[in-house]
Parts: structure tokens; sequence; C-alpha cells
């Protein structure tokens, strides 16, 4: 039974962690390769600031995950 949830909870965990990339807003775009608003500084509220720890949370489970799934295979 371990051996068939583990992969279906890392599959859910890795599209969860997908969208939460996703939708994360750019805080620097093309302009600011060529020295174009790179000075703004800029600190994360609310919403963006829980979706940036969800991410940190989410990539942390994946590679438990992963993990999991080579010691147990």
């Amino acid at each position: 039974m371990r051996t068939v949830l583990l992969p279906i909870i890392q599959i859910i965990v890795s599209t969860l962690l997908v969208v939460a990339i996703l939708l994360q807003q750019r805080g620097s775009g093309l302009g600011a390769a060529f020295g174009g608003a790179g000075d703004v500084f800029r600190t994360k509220r609310g919403i963006e600031k829980s979706l940036f720890y969800a991410t940190i949370g989410l990539s942390v489970l994946f590679f438990v995950t992963a993990i999991l799934n080579v010691m147990l295979a």
C-alpha cells in the first residue's frame, strides 16, 4: 500500500509546487538585466508572503517524499 500511495502524494505535491511557483509575481523582468529598475527594494506582504512560504514548504515536502520514495523502493 505504501508503494502505491507515496508516488501519488509526490505527484500531488509536485503539481501544487508548480502552481505555487507560477502564481508568484515576477519581481524583475528583462529590464533589470540591463540595469533598469534593479534598485527598488520591496518586501513581501499578505498573500505574496504566504505563497512564498508555501513554496518553500512544498519544496521541502517534495524533497522528503522523493527521498522516502528512493529509500522504500
